[in-house]
């Protein structure tokens, strides 16, 4: 079965997929506008940091090579200022490789070459940072200052994930959120079409059943036209029932499944194609039964196999298997040997307005899955295609306990 894609002619498709379109474009925006500001914040605190650490290390500098007393007093305040404000660890390394450092915390306790050793191991973190050295040139030597980022720069770098964290929340929320209302909107569409359509239905209905009966008693009728109006009709007025369950809870009764099956095979055979047979094959226990409402699930096999039909032009095989499955299910496989589907649309088949039907809806697979996986708490998948070899649907029950 090879399915195209139609679209419903129904407003909401459009409005609902615009509006998504418009919730990421939005959250898109958000999220680039808070990233680029963020970063701005970032490389300038960056870039004041650095400039503090060059003016500790010029005032290093200078106190070390200056004779005037006062000066060194009024650097060595400065320093201290520094000292006192600043979250920015640093570490000194002198000529002899002897290390200091301000804003490491360190025991005071510990002897000079442990402290020493920790200052080491801080100095490979603080270099892993990219931050380049400030050299001191103190005539005799030059000396380094090695600077880490501040816990404020720290926290400024990852706030942007968080950020970012928190817009994909919402909008991760936001879809669900209007995914729901989109299906929500779609239930109450199909349901009302759906009970309108039966409704519809009841009147032609009472009187196509007074004709046939008047028919019955005409002696120049052929009674075999009057036996399968009939049966036309009783078709009718399942498909009215159908209608008439959908939006509502069904009742399920315990139900042959292959007595079922068989039933509406046999119905189907005399209305389609003559050059496509039909084989069902079972291997359960005799009168398997299973939780059914028996007309929703005939609607099932139905969709199926007229695709099917559809799908090899008129002429084919359809094979319906039946079998027990692990863990208490049975499963029911129902093949063709039509045109197959393509890759590229098998995750689309189930969906609403998708069909290859230039008259179609795209709505039975639609409802078949509906069906059995909302009312019958089963699953229906597609099991297997191949390009003009044919397609098999698998259709899982739970036995009843």
């Amino acid at each position: 079965m090879i399915f195209k894609e139609f679209s419903l002619p129904l407003a909401f498709y459009n409005r609902d997929t615009w509006l998504k379109v418009a919730f990421f474009a939005v959250s898109v925006v958000m999220a680039g506008f808070s990233l680029y500001f963020t970063d701005g914040l970032v490389t300038k605190l960056e870039e004041r940091e650095k400039q503090q650490i060059e003016l500790y290390a010029e005032t290093i500098r200078y106190a070390l090579t200056s004779d005037n007393n006062a000066d060194i007093n009024f650097f060595f305040e400065r320093i201290k200022k520094i000292n006192e404000n600043n979250t920015i660890p640093v570490i000194w390394k002198d000529g002899s490789g002897h290390l200091n450092s301000i804003n490491i915390p360190i025991q005071e306790t510990l002897s000079t070459e442990k402290k020493q050793e920790i200052l080491r191991q801080k100095l490979q973190e603080i270099i892993a940072e990219n931050n380049q050295p400030i050299e001191m040139d103190m005539g005799f030597q030059k000396e380094y200052i090695y600077y880490g980022n501040s816990k404020l720069l720290k926290l400024l770098r990852y706030y942007p994930l968080s950020q970012l964290l928190v817009v994909l929340i919402i909008g991760f929320l936001g879809y669900i959120f209007l995914s729901y209302s989109r299906r929500a909107e779609q239930n109450r569409v199909w349901v009302g079409l759906a009970k309108e359509t039966a409704h519809q239905l009841g009147t032609p209905l009472s009187s196509l059943t007074a004709w046939v009966e008047l028919l019955r008693n005409e002696p120049h009728i052929n009674p075999d036209i009057v036996v399968e109006l009939s049966k036309d009709i009783q078709r009718l007025e399942t498909i009215t029932t159908r209608f008439s369950n959908i939006g509502s809870t069904p009742v399920l009764k315990l139900e042959d499944i292959e007595a079922v099956i068989q039933q509406f095979i046999s119905y189907l055979k005399i209305r389609i194609s003559s050059k496509v047979t039909i084989e069902i094959h079972s291997s359960l226990a005799v009168n398997q039964v299973a939780n059914l409402n028996k007309y929703l699930f005939e609607w099932v096999i139905e969709n199926i196999c007229k695709n099917g039909v559809d799908a090899m032009g008129g002429q084919g095989q359809l094979r319906i298997e039946l079998k027990e499955g692990k863990n208490q299910v049975i499963h029911i496989d129902i093949s063709d040997t039509g045109k197959g589907i393509l890759a590229s649309n098998t995750s689309k088949i189930f969906s609403p307005g998708f069909s290859t039907k230039k008259r179609g809806w795209g709505l039975g697979l639609t409802l078949a899955k509906r069906i059995i996986e909302n009312y019958h708490q089963g699953k229906l998948v597609l099991k297997s295609t191949e390009i003009n070899k044919g397609s098999t649907f698998r259709i899982t029950l739970p036995k009843p306990e």
